[in-house]
């Protein structure tokens, strides 16, 4: 996939489209062996022991896969009785051989399908006979373990030792919500309303009054601020991400409730499934290298037209963003240095500075039309118009033929010429009002009038109980998955004071060999990949149903996301040879779960270390990419402020490169964030970049009468960025308050005026009233002074 420099030309050109489709998560035995590091690998035969070990004093001369249904259970609930010993060690061992049994009993089983089926079946078991709650209630008494937190605190170096018992529990917890969580063909009737009991008991605020995301959420943010440093954090991320996944729903089940939901609000349909067109998109050619670009050139000086009957999308920006006759310091900052292998840096390579010298290669075959062409007919969205669009529309044409506008007025168009009424019918025949703009108008009105609109009947959607549950220290939330991400960034830098994110992946003891450091090497960037992953879907996923749930609850948790700078930390995540990350081998199949624990470990070698496995990208990096790229995009639509921040980061240079990588969803949500900022890029970034703005007029969704090209929008004026945050922020604070905030309609209160009923009231006094009743009487009453002819006088 990523050419290196000593690569042919032809290579280069042709990198192949990545077979990657984006999903949820990935399959399900990736998404079970990215749980354990592989510095916990010891640990399976550990579990498996201690099984053994009870089993054979209970059960004997059988074993777990040959007894009837009946006494397996009867064993289970022998286990969950052991489960309240008051020592630690004993419970640790029972523990683990639950989660032995939830791992599959593996030692029984021959294939990897047979270890699945077990685990499959074990887990369902173990949650009927409810393991789950009681795993809760230690993992509750861990977290509260205040001698662990103060121990590991002072601790100079944390390692996989102190964080045993939360690991075990975690693991068995992440094994039966992602097991339970996945539906298969074959589950019977049973198993299906297991799983829905399950999902409306982690989504219903059942542990402590709180969902059971809302105790993840505690314990990330005990971590980041160093008060428990030994938690495993990776565990504790994957289970939240997949505790969400669970109840909220995936990105299908979101575009089902959206459709619902517009049903219900009598809106239009959506114009088309978004899901559906992006997977259908074909991705476009990556940028040339070095050696075309030179040769372009060099033929254009001739004055000879080029040789090669097609130029492959994007070479064109690269050719004008690095002409080596240009000076270094003329050349404009946001111009994209796009070489094929240094990163930021935009230098040609000096190996491709060798390779320039020789003779040209022959010009590749044309490709035929049908390899090219992504859709049969016409652009692949539908275009959008908003009603703010068609007023801006009018205002400019009234103030242009009649002299005076009509405010909000879409339907009188007296005095216009005809080419207006018939752009106006076009605009309106486009129109689409979203969910979003019906919620708002509704908040406006209830803010308004709450007398008369009278109390607003709120559903309780599993949405909106994590919402509520998350409000009181949202931005702590927030900051805390931003301050993790920052963390496992592959671009940060170790700082002393930053938060160590590998208490959970480093050993007791250091490698001593060439090997194990390669090994843990290995191990430690596989896990920061994971931390990523799980915080980018994890991110996305609130954004998404937040935003459907109520648009301000998803701008609650978007501007808190501004102000702890996720937008820099995003381009900073980008600002890397996003090629090399995606193409990172970080992974050892032969150590992965299941499969390390049904076949012999193969001797691991130095050379099949760094060979890695055989596929052409990582799933889980391309996966995270497209997810940051998404959250970037949702937290920067329609906010000029944002956009602003965007260019003044200067993000055009990084988003360009990420164009490099042949996948269309990544390609479509890079193009979207370049779309938003080309007007205020100028003339000639634009001039320079005909090849990225052609990409974005074939993929990127059209708004008719959005001038994103030419820079003349009316939105594109000098703009007071800090009002439009601060009028956002305040309509957030008035949502919040007027929904959740149950003391704020004390003013609206009836007030008793009948004597009678007032001093009929019960009122109930403390106990030890009694006791100073007579002091009180003499000290309130009697000792006071009544002004009687004050009072007759106020009468």
């Amino acid at each position: 996939m990523q050419q290196h420099n000593g690569d042919d030309m032809e290579g280069s050109m042709e990198s192949p489209n990545l077979e990657f489709e984006y999903g949820d998560t990935d399959n399900f035995t990736a998404e079970l062996s990215e749980l354990y590091s592989y510095t916990e690998e010891p640990e399976f035969s550990l579990n498996r022991d201690y099984f053994e070990e009870d089993f054979k004093n209970h059960v004997k001369g059988r074993r777990w896969k040959q007894l009837s249904m009946e006494e397996q259970r009867a064993y289970v609930m022998r286990l969950l009785d052991a489960l309240e010993f008051t020592d630690r060690d004993k419970r640790l061992k029972v523990a683990r051989a639950i989660l032995y049994l939830a791992q599959g009993v593996f030692d029984e089983c021959d294939t990897e399908t047979d270890v699945l089926y077990w685990s499959r079946h074990n887990v369902f078991l173990l949650f009927d006979m409810g393991i789950f709650c009681a795993l809760l209630e230690l993992l509750s008494m861990e977290i509260d373990n205040n001698q662990a937190c103060s121990s590991a605190v002072r601790k100079p170096a944390i390692s996989l030792a102190d964080s045993t018992e939360l690991r075990v529990l975690l693991s068995t917890m992440y094994l039966m919500v992602e097991t339970i969580r996945v539906e298969m063909e074959g589950d019977s009737p049973e198993r299906k309303a297991a799983r829905q009991a399950f999902k409306t008991e982690l989504g219903s605020p059942l542990y402590n009054g709180e969902p059971f995301a809302l105790l993840l959420f505690t314990m990330v943010t005990k971590f980041c601020s160093m008060n428990a440093p030994h938690f495993p954090m990776k565990k504790v991320l994957l289970l939240l991400w997949k505790t969400v996944l669970f109840t909220l729903g995936g990105f299908e089940e979101v575009q089902e409730m959206k459709v619902r939901m517009r049903e219900r609000l009598n809106l239009p349909a959506l114009p088309e499934d978004s899901i559906k067109v992006v997977r259908n998109m074909r991705a476009a050619s990556p940028p040339a290298s070095a050696m075309e670009l030179i040769e372009q050139q060099q033929q254009q000086k001739r004055g000879r037209r080029s040789r090669r009957p097609l130029v492959k999308q994007d070479s064109l920006d690269t050719y004008n963003e690095r002409d080596p006759f240009k000076n270094d310091d003329a050349r404009d900052e946001e111009d994209d240095p796009e070489d094929v292998d240094s990163g930021i840096e935009g230098e040609v390579d000096p190996l491709d500075r060798d390779v320039i010298i020789q003779p040209p290669p022959p010009p590749p075959p044309l490709q035929p039309p049908t390899e090219r062409v992504s859709f049969p007919k016409g652009l692949p969205w539908a275009p959008k118009v908003r009603e703010k669009d068609i007023e801006h529309f009018l205002e400019s044409s009234r103030n242009k033929f009649i002299g005076f506008t009509l405010g909000n007025d879409t339907e009188t168009l007296v005095g216009l010429p005809r080419p207006i009424h018939e752009s106006v019918k076009t605009l309106k025949l486009h129109k689409y009002v979203s969910i979003a703009e019906v919620q708002i108008k509704r908040e406006d009105e209830l803010q308004q009038c709450p007398m008369t609109m009278g109390e607003e009947e709120v559903e309780e959607t599993p949405a909106e109980i994590l919402y509520l549950g998350m409000l009181p220290s949202l931005s702590q939330y927030v900051i805390a998955l931003l301050k993790l991400l920052l963390a496992a960034a592959p671009t940060s830098k170790a700082k002393t004071d930053s938060i160590n994110i590998l208490a959970d992946v480093l050993p007791e003891e250091m490698p001593i060999t060439v090997l194990q450091s390669m090994k843990l090497g290995i191990d430690v960037n596989r896990h920061k990949e994971i931390i990523v992953k799980a915080i980018s879907a994890l991110l996305l996923l609130l954004l998404k149903h937040f935003k459907l749930n109520h648009i301000y609850q998803f701008e609650y948790v978007a501007q808190h996301l501004v102000f702890a700078n996720c937008i820099p930390l995003i381009l900073k995540f980008f600002n890397q040879n996003i090629m090399s990350y995606i193409s990172a081998k970080n992974s050892i199949c032969a150590l992965d779960f299941p499969h390390c624990v049904v076949h012999e470990m193969p001797e691991l070698t130095a050379e099949s270390l760094e060979a890695g496995d055989y596929n052409q990208f990582c799933w889980r990096n391309l996966f995270s990419c497209i997810n940051l790229l998404r959250i970037l995009n949702k937290i920067t639509k329609w906010k000029h402020s944002r956009t602003m921040m965007l260019v003044v980061f200067k993000s055009a240079p990084i988003l360009k490169r990420a164009l490099k990588v042949k996948q269309a969803m990544m390609q479509l949500y890079v193009l979207k964030l370049l779309k938003i900022q080309t007007k205020y890029l100028g003339r000639q970034w634009r001039k320079s970049n005909m090849k990225t703005m052609s990409a974005i007029y074939q993929k990127v969704r059209h708004r008719l009468n959005d001038d994103w090209a030419y820079g003349n929008d009316i939105d594109a004026r000098p703009w007071d960025f800090q009002a439009e945050e601060c009028a956002l922020r305040e309509s957030i604070e008035k949502f919040n308050t007027r929904r959740y905030d149950k003391n704020q309609n004390s003013q609206f209160t009836p007030v008793d005026n009948c004597l009678q009923s007032v001093l009929g009231q019960r009122v109930d006094l403390p106990e030890d009233f009694q006791y100073s009743y007579e002091m009180w009487l003499e000290r309130e009453v009697f000792s006071q002074p009544i002004q009687w002819e004050g009072l007759l006088q106020a009468q």
